[in-house]
């Protein structure tokens, strides 16, 4: 399992917010399950949940609430459907956010997808040392937001700065077991 103290490894979980994606189909999710272990960090959950505001508050606080979690990647439910409620499943979970995520992903998608990106409602957030990404659940949309931000703000390396102080506290535990 991957060390927590050794600050090029995060350990991540991946949520998928869908109600009609399964294992099977959730390109998103395995996109950036591939991504970020190619970046070399360790995946240790993943799940896909119904887009329903307590579903997705009950598995987040559970991995927010798990010391050996870092990092939470959420892809779907960020748009304005009536069934879209990332946002509001998130944000109360959050002790701090990041609001400049929503702005440079909308800024970066601008020149993929146009003013279409207005319809856009990424966000990002801290809770209990854990940093919170929520995308659109398309898979453009998850490569847009790790190519263009997450995967630097994961890297220790990365400078003048990056969430891994943020997230690397010595009360973590070492591995997950």
């Amino acid at each position: 399992m991957a060390n927590t103290t050794d600050n090029s490894v995060v350990n991540i979980a991946v949520l998928t917010v869908s109600d009609t994606r399964n294992e099977n189909t959730d390109t998103s999710g395995h996109y950036l399950v591939q991504a970020l272990q190619d970046a070399g960090h360790q995946l240790l959950d993943k799940k896909i949940v119904k887009d329903n505001v307590y579903q997705m508050r009950a598995i987040a606080s559970q991995w927010i609430a798990d010391e050996t979690i870092q990092a939470i990647l959420v892809t779907g439910g960020t748009g304005f459907t009536e069934r879209d409620s990332t946002p509001e499943a998130m944000l109360p979970l959050f002790d701090k956010t990041v609001d400049g995520f929503g702005e440079l992903f909308r800024h970066i998608s601008y020149s993929e997808i146009g003013s279409s990106t207005i319809q856009s409602r990424a966000l990002a957030g801290l809770a209990n040392n854990t940093v919170i990404f929520c995308m659109p659940g398309s898979t453009g949309a998850c490569k847009t937001a790790w190519t263009g931000i997450i995967e630097q703000q994961l890297s220790a390396t990365f400078k003048p700065c990056n969430f891994v102080p943020h997230i690397s506290v010595g009360s973590r535990c070492a591995t997950r077991g």
